[in-house]
């Protein structure tokens, strides 16, 4: 990933990417490449999340209702995996260049497309656009940083979704707090370093050679091994609670926030996104070398609890306690996605990698917008504090049942 909950992070891509080879004849060093990626996926997962902090304002000046703020959401989703599913392999053949040339001129568009929206549909536009922007973006730069750097690649690659999304969603209620007119000066500034950052491509090195098959590589593949499909049922429904969670947080929590909990400052919605996101990143990290059972037991307890946290911090309107309920989360979100895809990738052989990833991603990404669009949907009728209740004992059931089962496996 990089495909992250902009797309999830590529953290065990490098075992299929073919050996690279040093084809350009620019002066500056392969590590030149790999720190110019690692900031453009960080850049494309901050625009990504930028626009959470603001849907409270778009709701007051378009008049939006919940449900399509979270329409909006699962529009960005579906555009994104439409990407991922097409050309998210198309740098393998053309090259890494051309493709994240590509996914920066889409991040400028979607960002003028933002600045420029005036009502729903447009802003449906500029959500579609960035979600074409990441699943063709953080696949070429999660390969480039692999290609330039294999020894801290995975890593790097585990935690710059995250770490992009906390940058995007706390950098978004800084202006929106402390800057003037900010749903228009938040995307001037993505604006600006995209530019540059297009700027700066012409001068990296192009970490692989071009090979025959870029046509055929547009063919969606989704495909899982016989013998990943017990693996997959048993880690699914792990997978779908931690990234249901992620949905909640980047669609409707700001709005609870704003709303149900009677805290009208943004910035407040902005840390609550960014502290899960920031956990997160720090868990994937610090817990890298965990095995995968240890990994998704401890995740889906720690995610349970803190999801728990969060709704009482809700329901008695304490920032302090959904804060803390965040934190917790968080650590159990990064958990659990690192430890999923450990027990999941190695069962497949490296011929099939390409096609369970594709598989994975479709159902990360459906946790990650379905449930989102559900809760938008059951707000008119039951209210949003309700909708909030249930998301949350929905990802706590699925987390405890995923924990149980991978502890009954272990006897």
């Amino acid at each position: 990933m990089q495909a992250c909950p902009a797309s999830p992070p590529c953290e065990v891509r490098a075992a299929a990417l073919p050996v690279p080879s040093q084809t350009s004849t620019r002066l500056l060093p392969p590590a030149a490449m790999t720190l110019f990626s690692f900031a453009g996926a960080l850049l494309v997962a901050a625009s990504s999340s930028a626009a959470t902090p603001l849907y409270r304002l778009y709701q007051q000046s378009m008049h939006l209702t919940p449900f399509w703020i979270t329409v909006v959401f699962a529009v960005y989703v579906a555009s994104l995996l439409v990407a991922l599913l097409t050309v998210g392999g198309l740098s393998d053949y053309v090259g890494r260049r051309p493709v994240i040339f590509a996914a920066l001129l889409l991040n400028a568009a979607a960002m003028i497309f933002f600045a420029e929206a005036r009502d729903v549909g447009q802003l449906i536009l500029a959500r579609a656009t960035q979600g074409l922007c990441v699943g063709t973006g953080t696949t070429a730069l999660g390969a480039a940083i692999l290609d330039t750097d294999r020894a801290r690649g995975p890593l790097l690659n585990s935690v710059t979704a995250f770490l992009g999304m906390t940058a995007g969603s706390l950098g978004a209620a800084a202006l929106i707090a402390f800057a003037p007119d900010p749903l228009h000066m938040v995307y001037q500034v993505l604006l600006g370093l995209t530019v540059l950052m297009i700027a700066l491509l012409w001068v990296m090195p192009e970490s692989i050679s071009r090979k025959a098959g870029a046509l055929a590589s547009l063919r969606p593949h989704v495909s899982v091994p016989s013998q990943s499909r017990s693996v997959l049922v048993r880690l699914t429904p792990a997978n779908i609670a931690s990234w249901a969670l992620g949905g909640l947080y980047l669609s409707l929590m700001p709005t609870v926030v704003a709303t149900a909990m009677g805290v009208a400052s943004p910035w407040v919605g902005g840390v609550v996104v960014s502290a899960l996101m920031l956990t997160a990143a720090i868990a994937v990290a610090t817990f890298r070398h965990w095995p995968a059972r240890r990994l998704i037991v401890t995740g889906t307890s720690t995610l349970s609890l803190g999801v728990a946290v969060s709704m009482f911090g809700i329901h008695a309107q304490q920032v302090a306690a959904l804060l803390a309920g965040t934190v917790i989360a968080g650590a159990g979100f990064g958990s659990t996605f690192s430890g999923t895809l450990r027990a999941l990738l190695p069962t497949a052989e490296p011929h099939q990698r390409a096609g369970l990833l594709s598989a994975f991603y479709v159902q990360s990404y459906l946790a990650f917008s379905l449930p989102a669009v559900a809760a938008g949907l059951s707000v008119p009728l039951i209210g949003l504090s309700a909708a909030a209740y249930l998301y949350g004992a929905a990802i706590i059931l699925l987390a405890l049942m995923s924990m149980m089962a991978s502890l009954w496996m272990a006897r």
